[in-house]
């Protein structure tokens, strides 16, 4: 898929004050050690083994959000996005939201958020289907919670080398968005585009994650 733009930022969109009380709620609950697919633990344990491979992936910790008043607030930003970066995406459905601690040696190395096949959900008792049924993730928002005085690394990257000329323009296939490092910004892009958070070398870095589901692409 051709893009124009990779992805679509607001910087400082988000007020201070709004900042602190996603911060807080998220602190408020228990937080849980994120785990990247393919990697299942039974009986709430993961082997060993497991543990050391997802963990050379990603280590952060999270707290998931699923509250009207977030999306409220950010649903407005992804549909700006969508639009005038020319992406024009459909879809109507988010997940939960994902309140992102990095300390400090922790980070999110090179993935992508979506997946080619389909969420498949069994029926409810009313004989629907979850919204999320059918359905894969398309676009993909970070949004930058604390000040960058308070953290060193975490940046957010990208790796564009299956969208430009790898060999021409290497300084562009490698991104790093210093864009949305300012407090309250909001990055919007295609949940298919590969990146990363580099690791946080001092203090830390609180984010907040909301993949948008649609039906896949034709």
């Amino acid at each position: 898929m051709n893009l124009k733009n990779y992805y679509y930022y607001f910087q400082s969109a988000l007020s201070p004050k709004l900042c602190d009380e996603i911060i807080a709620y998220g602190k408020q609950h228990q937080a849980e050690m994120a785990v990247t697919g393919g990697y299942n633990r039974q009986n709430g344990k993961m082997s060993k083994k497991d543990l050391n491979n997802m963990q050379k992936k990603r280590k952060s910790d999270i707290v998931w959000m699923a509250d009207r008043w977030i999306y409220k607030e950010i649903h407005p930003y992804i549909h700006q996005a969508n639009r005038d970066a020319g992406w024009n995406f459909e879809w109507d459905w988010s997940e939960s939201c994902q309140f992102t601690k990095y300390g400090v040696g922790q980070y999110y190395g090179w993935h992508c958020d979506s997946w080619e096949v389909p969420y498949q959900r069994e029926k409810l008792e009313d004989g629907t289907y979850p919204m999320d049924h059918g359905k894969i993730r398309k676009l993909s928002v970070t949004i930058s919670l604390n000040d960058p005085s308070e953290y060193v690394g975490g940046n957010l990257e990208f790796d564009f080398r299956n969208q430009v000329d790898w060999e021409r323009n290497k300084k562009k296939a490698i991104k790093s968005c210093e864009e949305i490092r300012p407090r309250g910004s909001i990055i919007v892009f295609p949940s298919f585009c590969w990146h990363r958070v580099a690791p946080v070398t001092s203090g830390t870095r609180y984010s907040l994650v909301i993949w948008n589901l649609g039906y896949p692409f034709r």
